[in-house]
């Protein structure tokens, strides 16, 4: 094996520049020779497979073949996920494998009053704005500090409607949060905020901004993990699509964790393309499902 064939196998895994310190050759020698590479790979190659390699670096190895066969599918390429399988391996293309959802249970020991789960033996919303999901989680820094991330999410489109990033967590730093989600879209009677046990949830300035916007607050039951699985899915689905594509499984600094965190919303809710609502993007769900549905309108 060649030495810059085998900087191409382990640059997933190492930086190009260390390796080729390593290895003794000169970094821009090295994309001469994967340039040449990729020409002659090119030449005969199917044009839905130059497709195929557009799609996958714009959404950052996000994409597996169901994601991409669908992409590749509104480009006017009919392609099955066998080939497309084939064409990856060939290429070296490797899509990021989101973690299992682990269960966890929130302490809930805080004394605070809580509220029911109002989304027991409930249908699933089939409109927005009628569920709201909310949840926090750690952001880890390189330094060994942490930032704090709320979000709320609409349950039937998976729209991120309001989230704020904080270096503490304070409960400002969730009503905020939901004060954005106000703003952006604004609630529906009978909406209902679903959140998990935690103290910060109870808080009088999280309930009397519920109150003032008529919104009816709902948290898991007492040790059911998954009550609200939803919203902690979504960090998953941060966590591994944007921490894993870097050197070091963590963000920068405060500054690098809200860019990023704005990054990966703007991009989740516009351009990524979910299963769970027929291959859309949450945006254009969104939209949908806030039209009114004819059959329901008063002739």
């Amino acid at each position: 094996m060649s030495r810059y064939r085998f900087i191409q196998v382990h640059r997933e895994h190492y930086p190009v520049r260390l390796l080729c310190h390593i290895l003794g050759v000169v970094v821009s020698g090295y994309y001469a020779w994967q340039h040449a590479q990729q020409q002659t790979v090119e030449q005969g190659v199917p044009v839905w497979e130059m497709a195929l390699v557009k799609v996958f670096g714009m959404h950052k190895r996000r994409y597996g073949t169901h994601r991409l066969q669908v992409a590749l599918r509104q480009k006017g390429h009919q392609v099955g996920r066998q080939r497309l399988r084939a064409a990856m391996r060939r290429r070296g293309l490797h899509a990021l494998q989101p973690k299992a959802y682990t269960p966890r249970t929130t302490d809930s020991t805080h004394g605070l009053r809580c509220a029911p789960n109002r989304l027991l033996d409930q249908p699933k919303p089939s409109q927005a704005n009628r569920v709201w999901v909310s949840d926090i989680t750690y952001l880890s820094l390189a330094n060994g500090d942490w930032a704090y991330l709320y979000a709320f999410q609409d349950m039937a489109s998976k729209q991120v409607v309001g989230w704020q990033v904080g270096a503490t967590m304070p409960e400002e730093l969730m009503t905020t949060a939901l004060q954005r989600a106000f703003w952006a879209q604004p609630p529906t009677p009978g909406l209902r905020v679903h959140s998990d046990r935690g103290g910060q949830y109870c808080g009088n300035a999280y309930r009397k901004l519920l109150r003032d916007h008529h919104v009816l607050r709902s948290q898991s039951r007492r040790g059911d993990c998954y009550d609200n699985a939803q919203a902690e899915s979504l960090w998953s689905r941060l966590k591994t699509e944007v921490l894993e594509v870097r050197e070091r499984p963590v963000f920068a600094d405060f500054l690098d964790a809200q860019r990023s965190v704005a990054d990966y919303f703007d991009y989740y809710n516009h351009q990524r393309l979910h299963s769970s609502i027929a291959y859309q993007t949450p945006y254009h769900a969104h939209q949908q499902l806030l039209q009114p549905n004819p059959l329901n309108c008063p002739v």
